[in-house]
């Protein structure tokens, strides 16, 4: 399987007066196969666009692991988050017909909408809503959309359930649910659905011809790669994450011949051949700072990624690299990943899709970035980083980390406790103002949580110490939590909360923002 990963796929690349510029394309080949066995990927898509132009397209690896079809230009990722910046564009064409501004009240087109704080309800802005701003928490009602059956209306309403953590407009926190919420105000302004105006007013002009909106058209096509994750230090095949009530967030399936069109496009200000998706104007209002973002130390191996500045725009990430303002943003979903980077002064844009959850897109990114930008091959040595060895040390540092604190925890289990009450008096349906209901029955003589709309969570609960319980989920790939139960004077259960096990898991495991209480029978 190993030698089939190691080629190149198909490839689609354009002459163009800088084609050679900065990349030597065996060097980099070379590089990429040891990028994809160091970290872990079956496989990954590459474009790189300059000067208006696509400098190439290129596959890399196979589709899906032990299989031979290969990557090329055309296979569908999902993108995840790198459809915000597709959901602020829709939001500017808006602005620019005079149907809205980005300072508009949210409650002007939708007037149900409401956050916990009635002050932030009253003073939230079609601006908050994309700028991570709010006083919501990291991925605050991540579980709300992830693998449930919750429509993006109903989502919308929900939110209103989840608390601060912080004053409105005073840090920031990344969420996806207030991108749903923006999505929701597409709708109602042009009177049709998100994905039908952003289809329209966006793909179809810019002839992105193979990129949907939908898992549907992601499972229907015959050049889809299969998201994949280490599992129990196995990589395998994870299920999709199907994310059609989250797509304003994170929906969109392209590849990355499409995705040079975009590219193209973001970096000419809006312009396209025969039009314009947004003005000038618009253009500068989404690459503007909007909220400041906190600069932390990497990891010692990656410490030549600390900024001078970083800001979040209008769907875009900001900060500089090797004195250039850089346009970025990332994407993560189960077993998928991409990165684009645009360096506006440069005319240059990067993007890289891979079917894994490795860091190989930002390692063959920043490579690219330094051919670019004078610290490719030809550059002393030591002003080169070799990215794919920075993020594997990086990535087993937090590993080594997260296992430290696995051991510890364990370690500090009291094994001999045992719950306070029999087990089918934890048995009981249950109820959280955010989330909704949830269910814990006796089975077989185990306890079996079951998240109502979310038929991916069912989870045998495991005893760990005294009244808290660890859930190992059915579903493959989703993160085990411990359940906290509290018990009151008289013996009964007050509430459960809960928590993710492993201190690495990904934020949209906000299980800490639950609190489910007994429903009276």
């Amino acid at each position: 399987m190993k030698a089939a990963v190691l080629g190149a796929g198909l490839a689609l690349i354009l002459p163009a007066r800088s084609s050679t510029q900065g990349v030597r394309h065996k060097d980099f080949d070379a590089y990429v196969a040891r990028g994809l066995e160091a970290l872990r990927t079956p496989g990954a898509a590459i474009a790189v666009v300059k000067d208006g132009r696509v400098m190439f397209a290129k596959g890399y690896g196979v589709r899906a692991r032990g299989d031979t079809g290969r990557v090329d230009a055309h296979t569908l990722f999902q993108i995840a988050s790198n459809t915000k910046a597709f959901t602020t564009a829709a939001l500017a064409i808006l602005a620019d017909e005079g149907k809205l501004s980005w300072d508009d009240p949210v409650t002007k087109f939708l007037p149900g909408f409401a956050l916990y704080d009635p002050y932030v309800t009253r003073e939230l802005t079609v601006r908050d809503l994309v700028t991570h701003r709010s006083g919501l928490g990291l991925g605050a009602g991540d579980l709300l959309w992830f693998h449930s059956n919750y429509s993006r209306a109903e989502i919308a309403y929900r939110i209103r359930f989840a608390k601060p953590v912080s004053s409105f407009r005073s840090a920031y926190a990344y969420d996806n649910v207030l991108y749903i919420v923006a999505g929701e105000i597409v709708a109602a302004v042009a009177g049709t659905t998100w994905d039908d105006f952003v289809t329209r007013r966006i793909l179809t002009p810019l002839g992105m011809s193979e990129t949907g909106t939908t898992i549907a058209y992601f499972t229907s096509s015959r050049n889809a790669a299969a998201p994949h994750a280490v599992e129990r230090g196995t990589l395998q095949i994870v299920p999709i994450d199907s994310v059609d009530n989250t797509a304003p967030a994170g929906g969109i399936v392209s590849n990355v011949a499409d995705l040079a069109k975009w590219l193209i496009c973001r970096l000419d200000s809006g312009r396209y051949t025969g039009g314009r998706l947004f003005s000038e104007r618009q253009a500068r209002e989404m690459w503007s700072g909007q909220t400041i973002l906190p600069i932390a130390d990497p990891e010692p191996p990656l410490a030549a990624l600390r900024p001078d500045f970083a800001e979040y725009g209008l769907g875009w990430r900001l900060r500089d690299y090797r004195g250039r303002k850089i346009v970025t943003h990332t994407g993560g979903l189960a077993g998928m990943s991409s990165q684009i980077t645009l360096v506006p002064a440069e005319k240059l844009g990067i993007v890289v899709l891979a079917n894994s959850e490795s860091d190989l897109m930002a390692a063959l990114s920043y490579r690219l970035l330094d051919d670019f930008l004078g610290a490719g091959p030809s550059a002393p040595r030591g002003s080169r980083t070799d990215w794919v060895a920075a993020f594997v040390r990086a990535a087993q540092l937090d590993r080594t980390q997260a296992d430290s604190t696995v051991r510890a925890n364990r370690a500090a289990r009291d094994s001999l406790s045992k719950p306070s009450l029999p087990q089918e008096r934890y048995a009981g349906r249950y109820h959280d103002e955010l989330y909704g209901d949830a269910a814990i029955t006796l089975e077989d003589g185990r306890l079996v949580l079951r998240f109502s709309r979310s038929p991916a969570f069912v989870g045998d609960l495991e005893h760990w110490q005294y009244d808290t319980f660890i859930a190992r989920w059915r579903t493959a790939h989703l993160e085990d939590a411990y359940v906290a139960f509290s018990l009151n004077p008289d013996g009964s259960i007050d509430r459960f909360r809960m928590t993710a096990v492993s201190p690495v898991a990904d934020f949209s495991f906000d299980y800490q923002d639950l609190e489910f209480r007994p429903l009276k029978p």
